[in-house]
């Protein structure tokens, strides 16, 4: 007979249901970069629409800053709280319940609204080879496949991510190399403050606006936190992905927006789902084998990020369920494959909501596709600022707390990720201000449903990893 798996001494007890210990650095630097790395191959370029390719460049600059520090930051957290909550959890314990409502909440907003994007620029991929498919039906048929193979097993999901993770890279690396030929610096900054070929004040409010899409570069690499619970000794390896995992994107993202902007007219790139075939069909031709290699390993990459993000919406949904912020059959795993099963169905079923929502649902005039990036954003940004904060009261209500990796330069590093990300709302707020409303309209109704529900979470098992700060529902 083998013996259980053995658990992190500080990891929840275990209540009906568990998740099992299986995954090491190399598997979690997979997830961590796969779960980010199709912000590479699109999503991104409609910043060039608002901000130019020279003030998308300043606004990625001060993204990129901020993702340094709050990673280097968030890394205290997960390695003290290993929680499949991830910033739920850390809420939870920092502010008490309302607090672990609201990080679970913006969380929940980032990581359902993600796939369904994502999903459609793989229909768009697809429609480059097969025209006649319609890019919503080969979304759906994503969401099918991918939603039953992190069913089948975390191991099996795992050792997929990081393979289809490691072909996206290697992707990233080809399309520069064949488009270097016809790398044009002229090209690049022609036009690049907005549209003009100087910076004036004007180009500010196009580099505010385009902070969405420079976020898209690097949304979700938190994401890697909610694997927590199902890896080993998580304190040793959770730093490890993490920090590899922000240094291969940091530089991926600026290599395919150097090369991309520089291979000709960089205005046709700036409002579509395939930024980067678009861009090697000029160097290459309509024709090409480099070109049909690229949308074909291509999908590799939105592959890993749509796989990955399933990952992690399945263990938000499951943590919060299993503490009774969600209802509690949410939390069932499934008995043989020990996967959330119901919980990666669930986000499923909103995700292809979202996707035949298009002809329904339009904001600002953009498309569904960047209103779906900008709401996954404004999630994304709360939680940001919601766990920054939470690092900050941990560190004075509980300093003997262990933590194995310490934020360097506390608090000056926190205390950058949290400024930067206050910007970015405050910013995205006042260009956003229909989807703002929309966000904020969902946080409403999701914290009237927690006031409503404060039996459920009395009822829920005990996990000690939510409990260091006692507050009344």
């Amino acid at each position: 007979m083998s013996s259980p798996t053995p658990r992190h001494p500080s990891s929840p007890a275990s209540g009906p249901a568990s998740l099992e210990r299986t995954l090491g650095p190399w598997q979690l630097w997979g997830i961590a970069v796969g779960l980010v790395i199709s912000g590479e191959y699109f999503g991104w370029s409609y910043g060039w629409a608002s901000a130019g390719t020279l003030g998308f460049l300043v606004t990625s600059t001060l993204v990129a800053l901020m993702y340094a520090c709050f990673i280097f930051s968030f890394t205290e957290l997960t390695t003290a709280i290993p929680h499949a909550g991830g910033p739920f959890a850390y809420a939870r314990r920092a502010f008490g319940p309302a607090g672990g409502y609201l990080a679970g909440a913006a969380t929940l907003v980032e990581f359902v609204f993600a796939p369904p994007a994502i999903a459609m620029a793989i229909g768009a991929y697809l429609n480059v080879q097969f025209p006649g498919l319609d890019a919503r039906t080969a979304a759906v048929g994503a969401y099918v496949i991918f939603m039953t193979l992190n069913i089948l097993g975390v191991q099996v999901a795992a050792t997929f991510e990081l393979f289809v993770t490691v072909i996206a890279i290697v992707e990233l690396l080809v399309f520069m190399g064949v488009v270097a030929p016809g790398f044009s610096l002229a090209n690049f900054t022609a036009g690049g403050w907005a549209g003009a070929d100087s910076f004036t004040w004007g180009s500010v409010a196009g580099i505010v606006a385009a902070i969405p899409f420079a976020i898209w570069f690097f949304l979700a690499i938190e994401g890697a936190a909610m694997a927590a619970e199902e890896a080993i000794e998580p304190t040793r390896t959770i730093p490890i992905a993490y920090i590899a995992g922000i240094l291969t994107l940091l530089v991926l993202a600026y290599g395919v927006m150097l090369f991309a902007g520089a291979t000709g007219d960089w205005t046709k790139l700036s409002n579509i789902n395939d930024p980067l075939p678009q861009a090697m069909k000029v160097i290459v031709g309509e024709n090409s084998g480099w070109l049909h290699m690229l949308v074909w390993i291509g999908l590799f990459g939105l592959i890993a990020s749509f796989h990955g993000i399933i990952m992690g919406y399945s263990r938000q949904i499951y943590a919060q369920a299993r503490a009774g912020y969600l209802p509690r059959w949410l939390a069932q795993v499934h008995p043989r494959f020990h996967t959330p099963h119901r919980a990666i169905l669930a986000g499923g079923v909103v995700g292809i909501a979202a996707i035949f929502s298009d002809e329904l649902v339009s904001f600002g005039g953009q498309t569904l596709t960047a209103n779906i990036v900008t709401m996954s954003v404004f999630g994304a940004i709360v939680l940001y600022l919601v766990s920054m904060a939470s690092l900050f009261r941990l560190r004075r209500l509980e300093p003997a707390l262990p933590r194995p990796f310490r934020a360097p330069l506390y608090p000056l590093l926190p205390g950058i990720a949290f400024a930067l990300a206050a910007l970015c709302l405050l910013t995205m707020i006042w260009f956003n201000p229909q989807i703002a409303a929309l966000f904020a309209g969902l946080l409403v109704l999701g914290y009237l449903y927690f006031r409503l529900t404060a039996g459920q979470r009395a009822a829920a098992h005990d996990d000690t990893l939510l409990q260091a700060v006692p507050a009344a529902d």
